[in-house]
């Protein structure tokens, strides 16, 4: 290569460079990206899909701040410039409105939600106004006059909105400075005055959130399994995570299956929840209040168990995935039929389970059993004793158990997935007779806020966390209640009932760190060090999520069970993290788990100071058995997939007029065919243009 080649190359080369650099600016100087943006994404079951897409490129509209839903009529019809993307405010987020512009999507990019900083004055509750009717317990040939909330609708207020499919995205914003760029770039460019029609340029809006799996989970299973080459692309996955557990006497988790003379009692609680975008699930009541009163209550039953300890045994299951057709409490009872479990249903003997337990009126709980089981006279005797030790327990407390018409079914509740399988005595506590009394059941407003959770503004977030809320105390009555009740039906000394209190500071800062900051110094402590980043400034999200990984709320609620439950021992860190007490320990891993926490650090000093934990607490799977037995189609057990997206994200822009837009091409092609000419004249007059006027090689001399 000769010296001039080299410079033209080098040339070349700086060239792009720039132009690569220029490209970057430039790009940053149109777009302006959003920061916090939550999509509707696509879930799949085994008849349709729900949910929320844009196109592989994104969506792109021209923004429209929807003021009310008269003003739907320029989004629909008379507006100049469709397709639109229609921002609107929360109160403006309802089953009405959502449905025509769904109707009229030829015109509607999508649609961006403000998420208020204080919740609505009316209920919202995107969910179904009947729960999970279809996989629960009454069917056409079980309690058929009970089926499909027959008898009871129990969420009212459901307008099923997070159960339709939406061929255009849905994403929700903060109200913060992204929220008033956007609203000012509208009052800017689009906004019409004095009737007159808006110019361009004019501010848009393009959203990105495209899901690769389309139809029903029978057709992404089927894609899934199609390989075509050495990394197969999978467009779904199932939704799952995993149960968490414990006992209060240690159960061998290696020997599955019946174990002779064993009687065990489950406290159970749900631990998922979902609103109608992906990641805001803070399931406060619908939730929340139940497991945190759980746990509570497992923690009160610590030293009466061990000082006392009752002839059968308590199991506590937290269950994840009910929202979607209970697939915690089915994958549980359907390991407990196969022999995949520690105990079986054989060794149940009764279920008590905690529901919604966070607006109790007047301080009432209510008792809802099963009338169809409870023709089963032995079923009802217990089911009986079960009513009077909850009504005995909340003697000298600040509230009241009360027994639902024995007539009523049993609201959406994981026992019901029990019940499926055989007659077993039990009861679910909730703080509703008949229809929720939650007004924002599977929705983003089920918060900290719906319970009443708040702090005085000269608190620290430090002090906050030990400050004991009017929720807080209320807990932890029921807590108090559920542990006695607990300990009496495992047939605890009586004598022993009345010293069995929950601790209010243990149940203020679960809620604290379940619903307002899960980044605080005491589950900082109670964690391995590894579980730090699952830490977050801001509420959990209590999305059940795809069966992957283990969720953050999982994991948290396992270490916060083993510490309520267990005990610190003596170990090093290798033997603590090796699952023994010594090197030639081999046999209680299978009966407790281990695991090394970091504990907190002492006054003056970063270095914390870990300690090893040992608990009964346990982890099993909750993966429909729909998927195990490959039944895509299966009407007994769930079949809710996620589709897998690559890109999600939203960003805003300044758009010119179609015809700026085609003048602007027309130049772009007129300099290219140019370029191109010039290009071809150059080349073909190369030996001319270019030539040296060096001397012939034979010159002599």
């Amino acid at each position: 290569m000769d010296l001039l080649s080299s410079k033209w190359l080098v040339n070349l080369l700086v060239c792009w460079f720039f132009i690569g650099v220029g490209c970057n600016s430039v790009e940053k100087k149109i777009y302006v990206d959003l920061n916090y943006t939550i999509p509707c994404v696509r879930l799949l079951n085994a008849t349709h899909q729900i949910g929320c897409q844009s196109h592989l490129s994104g969506n792109v509209g021209v923004l429209h701040v929807l003021e009310s839903e008269e003003n739907l009529d320029w989004v629909l019809r008379s507006g100049l410039n469709p397709p639109y993307l229609v921002i609107l405010e929360s109160p403006l987020f309802t089953r009405s409105i959502m449905m025509k512009l769904k109707n009229g999507s030829s015109r509607v990019a999508g649609v961006a939600v403000v998420a208020a900083n204080t919740n609505p004055s009316d209920g919202f509750s995107p969910h179904t106004n009947c729960p999970n009717e279809n996989t629960g317990v009454y069917t056409e040939s079980y309690g058929p006059a009970m089926s499909h909330c027959k008898v009871t609708v129990w969420n009212p207020l459901g307008n099923g909105l997070s159960y339709e499919a939406f061929d255009f995205p849905i994403f929700s914003m903060k109200d913060d400075n992204d929220t008033q760029v956007i609203r000012q770039c509208y009052m800017d460019h689009n906004r019409a005055v004095n009737g007159s029609t808006p110019q361009y340029p004019l501010c848009a809006m393009q959203l990105f959130s495209h899901m690769s799996a389309v139809t029903d989970t029978a057709t992404c299973m089927r894609r899934n399994d199609i390989n075509f080459s050495i990394s197969p692309e999978m467009v779904c996955d199932p939704l799952g995570d995993s149960n968490v557990w414990a006992s209060t006497k240690p159960l061998n988790y290696t020997a599955k299956g019946h174990k002779d003379g064993e009687h065990v009692v489950v406290a159970a609680a749900r631990l998922d929840s979902r609103s109608f975008f992906f990641d805001v699930a803070p399931g406060a009541q619908s939730g929340v209040s139940g497991f945190v009163a759980l746990l509570a209550a497992a923690h009160a039953l610590r030293n009466a168990t061990q000082e006392a300890p009752p002839p059968r045994n308590i199991l506590y299951a937290f269950f994840q995935g009910e929202t979607f057709d209970y697939i915690g409490s089915s994958r549980m009872v359907y390991d407990m039929q196969n022999n995949g479990f520690a105990v079986d249903l054989d060794n149940i003997h009764s279920v008590l389970e905690v529901g919604q337990v966070g607006l109790r009126a007047d301080s009432k709980l209510w008792l809802h059993s099963d009338p169809v089981s409870r023709k089963n006279s032995s079923v009802d005797e217990e089911v009986k004793k079960l009513i009077a030790n909850l009504q005995l327990a909340a003697t000298n407390l600040n509230v009241s158990a009360e027994e639902t018409n024995v007539s009523q079914p049993l609201p959406p509740s994981s026992f019901q997935r029990f019940l499926r399988a055989r007659p077993i005595p039990g009861v679910v506590i909730e703080d509703h007779q008949s229809a929720f009394t939650n007004r924002f059941y599977e929705s983003m407003y089920d918060n900290a806020e719906h319970l009443n959770i708040s702090y005085p503004s000269n608190l620290t977030l430090e002090e906050q966390l030990d400050f004991v809320t009017d929720t807080a105390m209320a807990l932890t009555e029921v807590a108090t209640m559920v542990a006695r009740t607990l300990y009496a039906q495992a047939g605890g000394a009586e004598s022993q009932r009345n010293k069995i209190n929950a601790d209010r500071q243990i149940v203020t800062r679960m809620l604290y760190g379940f619903l307002v900051r899960s980044n605080n110094s005491w589950f900082q402590q109670l964690i391995p060090s590894d579980l730090m980043s699952h830490l977050t400034d801001r509420p959990t999200n209590f999305y059940v999520g795809v069966n992957q990984q283990t969720s953050k709320p999982t994991y948290l609620v396992q270490y916060l069970l083993a510490t309520l439950t267990g005990s610190t021992v003596n170990v090093t860190q290798e033997n603590c993290q090796n699952q023994r007490e010594s090197e030639e320990d081999k046999e209680n891993k299978h009966m407790y788990y281990y695991f090394w926490a970091q504990g907190a650090a002492p006054p003056n000093s970063t270095e914390r100071e870990g300690y090893c934990m040992r608990s009964t607490a346990r982890l099993a799977k909750a993966l429909s058995p729909a998927f195990e037995l490959r039944e895509y189609t299966s009407k007994d057990y769930s079949t809710w997939t996620e589709s897998r997206w690559k890109t999600i994200k939203g960003r805003i822009f300044l758009v010119a007029s179609h015809e700026l837009e085609m003048v602007t091409l027309g130049v772009g092609v007129g300099v290219l065919l140019t370029s191109l000419l010039l290009t071809y004249f150059m080349s073909s007059k190369a030996d001319i243009l270019f030539s040296s006027g060096r001397e012939p090689a034979n010159a002599t001399y």
